[in-house]
């Protein structure tokens, strides 16, 4: 089936957004009189969410008594500096011109909430190109469930085997296979050391986003 849409992961896939989440990191050591630690060990844990990331920069237990009130203190940061330093990744501009030259429908499936996606899609101009934004708030289910992807298809009338969902995590591809779509897993994302896109079970893996470009391509040649 002729491909009609492509669908993105937000952070690690579609944007780089790990700036704003190391610069609140840092900031809430700084805070406290503690030195900074390496951009890289929060980088590296960005996958898993604010518990991962704030549990590796305070090198402290979920379990231990004031994790919460951290845990939170950054949500709350976040939540008005979500916006700060985020940017397309490198090539993704270009990608996304091509797809809309190309009349293909593109958009946004993410397990960031509402509250902080909608912000940096406005801030960075995206939210008039996009034609969706799928988010936790609007399922009962997140990803790796298919439901994100099912009701994105079905918002936009599309049948899932005309649509490709890119991601940067296994999630992601779980997601996007179970609910029918073809999926593109990216090894440029916000990958754990410890994990491979190769083993994830995607259709194709690229290294850069205008890898996407060759993808596309063969996709559109299809009858």
């Amino acid at each position: 089936m002729r491909l009609r849409a492509v669908l993105f992961d937000m952070d690690g896939t579609l944007l780089d957004t790990a700036p704003d989440f190391i610069a609140i990191c840092q900031s809430m050591l700084a805070d406290r009189g503690l030195a900074s630690v390496s951009d890289k060990l929060i980088r590296d844990e960005i996958s898993g969410g604010a518990r991962a990331m704030v549990a590796a920069t305070f090198a402290l237990s979920p379990m231990e008594p004031e994790f919460e009130a951290l845990r939170l203190e950054f949500l709350e940061r976040y939540q008005t500096n979500c916006a700060v330093h985020s940017t397309l990744f490198d090539g993704m501009a270009e990608l996304l011109i091509d797809i809309e030259k190309a009349n293909l429908i593109w958009g946004v499936v993410t397990n960031k909430p509402v509250r902080f996606a909608q912000p940096i899609m406005e801030q960075l101009g995206l939210a008039e190109r996009s034609a969706i934004l799928i988010c936790p708030d609007h399922v009962t289910n997140s990803k790796p469930h298919p439901e994100p992807l099912i009701l994105a298809c079905s918002m936009l009338n599309l049948d899932p085997a005309s649509v490709l969902f890119v991601g940067d995590d296994l999630r992601d591809i779980e997601s996007g296979r179970d609910a029918g779509t073809k999926t593109a897993a990216v090894r440029y994302g916000y990958i754990h050391p410890d994990d491979n896109p190769d083993h994830w079970g995607a259709d194709v893996v690229v290294d850069h986003p205008l890898d996407l470009r060759k993808v596309l391509d063969n996709a559109l040649c299809r009858c």
